[in-house]
C-alpha cells in the first residue's frame, strides 16, 4: 500500500488566510523572481512533520495526538513580527512569527515529540517557535537580492487582531501535484476542555 506524506498541525481560521494573502501581496510588490509563495488556503501551524508514513502508523498516530491533546487546555496565539530564516540578511523562508500562550504550544509540541520518539520518528533537535511559512526563496537568488528582500520584510509592518483559538490538533495528509500540494485531513484530536466553573 502506498505511503501517506503527512504531518501534524494546527488548521488555520479563514479569516488568518485570507489576511496572510494580503500580506504576500504586499511583499509580492517587489516583484522579486524565484520566490515560491505559500497558497496561504494550504499554510497550517505545523507541529511535527512525519513525512511518508505506512496506512498502518496512523492509528498509532492518532493515538498519540490523542494522549498528548488531553494533557494540554485550549490555548490562544496571536500574530507578531515578520522574519526570515536563518536571517534577515540571507533570507531563505520568510515567515510569520507568534505570539501569546507560546508555553502551552511548546508543551503540546514537546509531548509529540516524546511520544512519537516511541514510534520510531526522529526527535526534532533544534527549538520549536511556532511559526508560518509564507515564501521560499530560490537558491538563483543573489545574496545582494536577499538583503534587499529581507529589508523589504523589516519595513513591512503587522498590524491585525486576529487570534488563533487552539481547540484541536489535527494529522494531515499533504498529496503533491504539480500544481501544488492538496491537504486533506486524516483525523484529528481534542484538546482537554476546560472546567466549567462551579465543577470541583
Amino acid at each position: 500500500m502506498d505511503k501517506i506524506r503527512s504531518f501534524i498541525a494546527v488548521e488555520l481560521p479563514a479569516e488568518l488566510k485570507q489576511f496572510l494573502a494580503q500580506l504576500q501581496a504586499r511583499l509580492k510588490a517587489d516583484n522579486q523572481p524565484h520566490i515560491k509563495w505559500v497558497n496561504p488556503d494550504g499554510i497550517h501551524l505545523t507541529l511535527k512533520f512525519l513525512g511518508n508514513v505506512s496506512p498502518a502508523m496512523i492509528d498509532p498516530i492518532t493515538r498519540v495526538m490523542t494522549d498528548a491533546a488531553q494533557k494540554t487546555t485550549p490555548f490562544k496565539l496571536d500574530v507578531q513580527q515578520l522574519g526570515a530564516f536563518p536571517n534577515l540578511k540571507r533570507a531563505q523562508v520568510v515567515w510569520l512569527g507568534l505570539g501569546g500562550e507560546v508555553d502551552k504550544i511548546k508543551q503540546l509540541h514537546q509531548l509529540l515529540e516524546t511520544n512519537l520518539a516511541r514510534l520510531g520518528f526522529t526527535t526534532e533537535q533544534r527549538s520549536f517557535k511556532p511559526h508560518l511559512t509564507l515564501a521560499r526563496l530560490g537558491n538563483e537568488i543573489s545574496a545582494e537580492q536577499r538583503q534587499r528582500f529581507g529589508e523589504l520584510i523589516a519595513d513591512t509592518g503587522i498590524k491585525t487582531d486576529i487570534v488563533i483559538k487552539v481547540n484541536s490538533i489535527s494529522l494531515i495528509k499533504s498529496q503533491l501535484t504539480r500544481e501544488g500540494a492538496i491537504y486533506s485531513r486524516i483525523s484529528s484530536a481534542e484538546l482537554l476542555p476546560e472546567p466549567r466553573a462551579g465543577n470541583k
